[in-house]
């Protein structure tokens, strides 16, 4: 079967990457993925594979059926949405859609989903079950498709047990993929913290209230949220990255604001943080005379994959690509909406390698990203693999 899947792979290739390349031209940004869900209805009509679209606008579920389709059922994901940045390259195929850019892989997690379908469409013969294809728009702005999709009932009539989703990875060569048991990616709350008190005239700091000076006490305080308080074998992170002091050289404003990010890779713990920031800001600026006002945004859970699912997939892995091409990986601290899925099923979230073999592949996020087209290859046949042996593996 590895050679039947590697061979159809190849055959669809081409279309896989022709695929890609009109998401890239054509990037929208989250929530606005209407073009974008319309060519890949398109697709999935002319594959024959039913589909029931307009989850959160955009979102579409196709239902890939093979023997016996009530027999189990999987769910394969991949997100639409891209970033508002302008592309910085020189691609037959750059963004047409100013400001617009598909910087994060979607595109390509999107035709390799689609590749997987063609794939396992042409074998639905040799399995048995039904495979859901889970094209879910706004993975990168906060609430998230994949919480509001299964707010909408995405997965009435046909609960997977078993949900599982790739990213790129710019640093991983093309050709590998990669995967991490039990706890891999942080929760991502957003902190804003305001300070308000008496300001006035820097020269007289006695009859005033030093806002300023009652931020940098709150910065520096809770620091031992995670240097004192979180126990150390639970990765913590608390940062931040934005100061708002209006005044100037001989004004102490009336205000200040900060803002900035809470990761952890426990979901008790990041309830018992967010207690403990409210409470040091607070205590801090009440003894310095001062309020203060918190709003801690939730944001995505932690991505948590399944331990048993995840060791099976590495296996598969291995079979697939080879021993030396499935690595393993290291917990991420960045954020990931595919942790609303982790908390509700059995999920294994994994990367495939990207990299440009003349190194000039970009980072994440950045105008200048440009993956390798050949990591297609590994990224539809790999799913295709990996979700075949989910359905045969009893």
């Amino acid at each position: 079967m590895q050679a039947r899947i590697k061979a159809l792979t190849q055959q669809f290739l081409n279309e896989i990457i022709a695929i890609r390349r009109h998401l890239h031209e054509h990037p929208e940004l989250s929530f606005e993925e209407h073009q974008t869900s319309a060519y890949i209805q398109n697709k999935l009509t002319e594959l024959g594979i039913p589909f029931k679209a307009g989850f959160v606008k955009t979102g579409i579920i196709g239902y890939l059926k093979g023997k016996h389709p009530e027999k189990r059922t999987i769910a394969l994901r991949a997100d639409m949405d891209a970033l508002p940045i302008a592309e910085a390259s020189q691609l037959e195929f750059t963004s047409r859609n100013e400001g617009i850019m598909h910087a994060c892989g979607h595109d390509a997690h999107t035709a390799a989903l689609l590749g997987a379908a063609m794939v396992l469409n042409e074998l639905k013969d040799e399995w048995e079950g039904t495979i859901l294809l889970l094209f879910q728009p706004a993975e990168e702005v906060f609430p998230g498709g994949a919480k509001l999709m299964m707010e909408e009932g995405c997965f009435d009539g046909y609960e997977p047990e078993i949900i599982l989703g790739q990213h790129v990875l710019p640093n991983m060569k093309t050709g590998h993929a990669g995967f991490k048991s039990g706890m891999y990616m942080a929760s991502g709350d957003e902190v804003y913290i305001t300070i308000k008190g008496k300001g006035g005239h820097s020269a007289m700091p006695h009859a005033l209230t030093d806002n300023v000076l009652i931020a940098s006490h709150i910065i520096v305080s809770l620091q031992q949220v995670v240097s004192r308080i979180v126990p150390a074998q639970i990765p913590t992170v608390l940062s931040f990255g934005k100061v708002i002091a209006n005044g100037a050289t001989n004004i102490i404003p009336e205000k200040v604001e900060i803002a900035g990010t809470l990761r952890t890779m426990n979901e008790e713990w990041r309830t018992i943080i967010k207690g403990k920031i409210r409470e040091i800001a607070t205590g801090i600026a009440q003894s310095m005379g001062a309020e203060c006002d918190i709003d801690i945004k939730d944001g995505y859970p932690v991505v948590h994959n399944n331990e048993f699912i995840t060791e099976q997939a590495i296996c598969f892995s291995k079979e697939y690509l080879g021993q030396e091409a499935t690595e393993i990986m290291d917990i991420r601290m960045t954020a990931e909406d595919f942790g609303y899925y982790s908390q509700k099923y059995p999920c294994s979230f994994y990367r495939f390698g990207v990299a440009q073999n003349n190194g000039e592949t970009g980072s994440l996020h950045t105008p200048q990203f440009n993956l390798n087209e050949d990591s297609l290859e590994t990224a539809a046949g790999l799913m295709a693999y990996m979700a075949y042996r989910f359905m045969s593996d009893d």
